[in-house]
């Protein structure tokens, strides 16, 4: 008994450091938890939700594919983060609460800068990951 507890002991351990060992992206837990459900797991617009919705969620592995092969992370940022009342036009509710936090400087495409939540530009960022 003892023996077997050890060993599931030492396999707990094992699996939580493996677990550990591999970092989560940034963006990648505020995506799963607050767009898959409407986006999908890989963000092709496949989530649970995403029949029972007016408005179809788009599909953000295209982002890219469908702006000439440019990522708009400016027109992305201003999608996710939303105002108060946006959710009732688009369809996407409005995410600008649920991202305070650290602020840091970001410079848009047009050379703009902005103080914008940190973890709105690591979703932007993991976001740009998923392009296909």
């Amino acid at each position: 008994m003892i023996r077997t507890f050890a060993l599931m002991s030492a396999t707990a351990l094992s699996g939580a450091a493996c677990a550990t060992a591999e970092p989560e992206l940034p963006g990648a837990l505020f995506f799963s938890e607050q767009c898959a459900v409407c986006h999908g797991a890989k963000g092709r617009g496949d989530g649970p939700l995403a029949s029972d919705l007016s408005v179809a969620p788009a599909d953000l592995t295209l982002l890219a594919r469908n702006n000439g092969g440019v990522y708009p992370i400016d027109d992305v940022m201003a999608q996710v983060y939303g105002y108060p009342g946006r959710y009732q036009i688009g369809g996407m509710p409005e995410f600008g609460p649920l991202l305070d936090g650290p602020v840091e400087d970001w410079v848009t495409q047009s050379g703009e800068t902005l103080a914008t939540p940190r973890a709105l530009i690591d979703l932007a960022i993991y976001l740009e990951g998923l392009q296909r």
